[in-house]
């Protein structure tokens, strides 16, 4: 809804500028649009590898999308942390092998459905559980690892994004392409009439006013759109490191928990109240 508003403001701002001194016709340019449009893609395939042409589309989804997680999902997630904890503290951490090993079959974590839909956070959620399990229990080592993990994460969402970026800044390259080509039709009419020429000499600039229009209008900011989304995204493997090297240095429960709703952004963080209410409803799983 956000990306729609904002698009709304900048298409509407430049036509309504425009219509009381021109015709809207005169943009309706395709083979200019061909051009940009064409070259510009061609060039994003060109520049980037199969991992990031293959994501492409489902990270321009996000756009749509707003935050990806809300307070209700934190609150869930932190839920879970503190059952997990539970059942560590009082039957060890053993005890949660058959949790982590196949969580798609497990009583517990199908009592968590949001965490459950997000593969990237089950899967790490649960191997640093296995690695607790096997009996890794120095906070510090654990915490370099995470961050290593979290930060190839991170890379790994940004190279879209980049991508994206980069794409934009190309495009005003590619108008005043479109812009050459149709100077160059236009000086095979210089025989032509003041007002032929004119016309097609307008459309000619159409492709330079497309290409910066696309770049700093739509595309650079779909690009700058998906770092943040990658940033707010990260905050959610944040969120469960915060919990672990809690759990790992020794706190009950309930402090291990707080640690990890206090690294939260503030329009996502659950209140204590909140946080209390919610893990004093938790599932009783062993």
């Amino acid at each position: 809804m956000i990306f729609v508003i904002g698009l709304g403001v900048v298409v509407g701002s430049i036509l309504g500028g425009y219509m009381p001194h021109g015709e809207l016709s005169v943009l309706n340019q395709p083979l200019e649009v061909l051009i940009i449009g064409g070259a510009a893609v061609g060039a994003y395939i060109i520049a980037n590898p199969g991992s990031v042409l293959k994501h492409t589309m489902s990270h321009l989804a996000r756009v749509f999308k707003g935050a990806p997680h809300k307070k209700a999902e934190y609150l869930e997630l932190l839920v879970l942390m503190y059952t997990l904890f539970r059942i560590a503290k009082s039957k060890g951490m053993l005890t949660l092998e058959a949790h982590i090993e196949d969580p798609a079959e497990s009583a517990l974590f199908s009592s968590f459905p949001e965490f459950m839909s997000n593969d990237t956070a089950v899967e790490f959620l649960c191997d640093y559980l296995r690695l607790m399990t096997m009996g890794t229990d120095n906070p510090h080592e654990m915490e370099t690892l995470i961050d290593e993990d979290i930060e190839t994460h991170l890379v790994e969402a940004h190279h879209v994004a980049h991508a994206i970026t980069g794409m934009s800044e190309g495009l005003p390259a590619f108008g005043i392409v479109a812009a050459v080509l149709g100077v160059i039709q236009t000086m095979g009419s210089i025989t032509e009439p003041p007002e032929v020429l004119g016309e097609k000499i307008g459309a000619a600039l159409v492709g330079t006013f497309l290409g910066v229009l696309l770049a700093y209008g739509l595309v650079g900011p779909i690009g700058s759109s998906l770092e943040h989304y990658a940033d707010s995204d990260i905050k959610y493997l944040e969120c469960i490191k915060a919990g672990l090297l809690a759990h790992m240095s020794g706190y009950p429960p309930a402090v291990s928990v707080e640690f990890a709703r206090k690294i939260l952004f503030n329009h996502e963080r659950p209140t204590f109240l909140e946080l209390e209410d919610a893990v004093q409803e938790a599932p009783q799983i062993s």
